[in-house]
């Protein structure tokens, strides 16, 4: 075997993973390349993520320097398999204890559109961008991650193709609706053997009859938002959308009928009392095959922002579905699951304001999905480099590992310290790692993998739903 040439390491922890990758790439360069390319996204949120910024060169001149070049060639020209890359990603977070997903888990989808101008981009056109709240020029992407109270890991993606790129519009064979893409993402989580409790998305697709009966033709369970607005035959007088459903419920403060209180435990501390009710109308009820349970803060009001309307199928306890396959779940265990969507939304937060999501610089559809696929793994790194120390060394003379587990921003500092013992004596300051020249005013690179994680686990969601005595 021809012996493999070395290449400049990563630094401290770093080096760990992107080894773990290294059999993925015939080339030193392509072994070089995915190093360079993760150090450069992972530094400070203010520096941009493009092409040159990663490469550490002026951006208009320094477009054609030699260390920007190659990351160009790494990123569109190479010969390395994104779905492999993918793989071994998810091959090492199932490996690792603290990253490692359980059946109590979530998978959440949804998308997210990113502006970007002309008409060559592979996947751009006029459409819905979430990220804007309008409709402008721009690429959409369908996402499905899995989450639980601990953390996320993005599993899957696919660009959304508007009708226009196809010959026949949406009429073409090829062309895929969004519920369709997300159902196809689905399928691959199932035969990667990622284990969830149930998959949660937005009303776009809890409205969706076709991605709801998708989901039920799978053996899926599912908890879906419903808009306020979402009706179905009725006769006049009688309840004709989920509001009114819950509208139609009699709650006073003293007398809360058949509405049950529920806690929300914030990793701050902080506790708040939600309201949940098991509505029976229409096609929803406990006895059948869909429920509807509705979520406020309050009853009374029904606050837009604070007011959650959900579909599902997992059986109420006690039904005569109990039996059909899917796990009973409670009115809180209902809740708890929909209120893990929120991850998804913080997964924005760190891909696109620190890690340069959408800062690629690039047009065909392999480029971008290489891109794509290197932000997960600098994500993916935070996550596994924490995982790296364990909770019994990191708790020496500090709290007990049981209450980091239930905090991981507390572990933030010992990834700090990690990677300090890890690299040796930090390189001099405004140089990137060993490798740029003094002066050049650039951040070391995994001093900032601290705050990237902080961010992450900091503002996660609730850790978790129970009944108010």
């Amino acid at each position: 075997m021809t012996q493999r040439l070395p290449i400049e390491p990563s630094p401290g922890l770093l080096e760990d993973f992107a080894h773990a990758f290294d059999d993925l790439f015939e080339r030193s360069s392509q072994r070089e390349g995915f190093r360079r390319y993760l150090e450069g996204l992972l530094l400070p949120a203010e520096r941009n993520k493009t092409l040159t910024a990663l490469a550490n060169t002026e951006p208009v001149v320094g477009a054609t320097a030699p260390p920007a070049q190659r990351l160009q060639w790494f990123l569109s020209e190479s010969n390395w398999e994104v779905e492999a890359v993918n793989g071994r990603r998810l091959e090492l977070l199932k490996q690792t204890g603290l990253t490692a997903p359980t059946v109590c888990g979530v998978l959440a989808i949804d998308e997210t559109g990113d502006r970007k101008w002309g008409a060559k981009t592979a996947h751009v056109g006029r459409q819905y961008l979430g990220s804007l709240g309008k409709v402008d020029n721009g690429v959409v992407t369908v996402h499905a991650l899995w989450a639980d109270e601990r953390l996320y890991v993005p599993l899957e993606l696919e660009p959304y193709t508007p009708a226009h790129w196809f010959g026949q519009g949406q009429q073409d064979a090829a062309f895929r609706t969004k519920p369709a893409m997300a159902l196809e993402r689905v399928d691959r989580v199932l035969a990667q053997g990622w284990p969830f409790r149930a998959v949660v998305a937005d009303a776009f697709y809890g409205s969706h009859k076709n991605f709801r009966a998708g989901l039920k033709a799978r053996g899926v369970g599912y908890v879906l938002a419903l808009g306020p607005e979402h009706n179905w035959w009725h006769s006049p007088g009688q309840i004709g959308s989920v509001r009114e459903a819950a509208q139609a419920t009699p709650w006073k403060a003293d007398r809360p009928g058949r509405w049950q209180a529920l806690t929300r435990r914030f990793r701050d501390g902080s506790e708040q009392c939600w309201w949940a009710l098991e509505a029976t109308a229409g096609p929803f009820g406990p006895d059948q095959p869909q429920r509807l349970i509705v979520t406020t803060t309050d009853p009374a009001t029904l606050p837009q922002a604070e007011t959650w309307y959900l579909v599902s199928n997992l059986p109420a306890p006690g039904s005569a579905l109990e039996k059909g396959g899917l796990q009973a779940a409670t009115l809180a265990e209902v809740v708890r699951l929909y209120g893990l969507r929120v991850w998804i939304e913080q997964t924005y937060k760190q891909v696109k304001n620190t890690l340069g999501w959408a800062e690629y610089q690039v047009r065909s559809d392999l480029a971008m999905r290489r891109h794509w696929a290197l932000v997960c793994c600098a994500l993916s790194f935070c996550w596994w480099a924490l995982a790296q120390t364990p909770l019994e060394k990191a708790t020496e003379g500090g709290p007990p590992a049981a209450a980091i587990a239930q905090s991981p921003s507390n572990l933030a500092p010992v990834v700090e310290k990690k990677i300090r013992r890890s690299r040796g004596p930090a390189p001099p300051h405004g140089q990137l790692a060993r490798r740029s020249a003094p002066g050049s005013g650039v951040a070391r690179t995994l001093h900032d993998v601290t705050p990237v994680l902080a961010g992450v686990v900091q503002q996660a969601p609730t850790r978790c739903f129970a009944a108010a005595a």
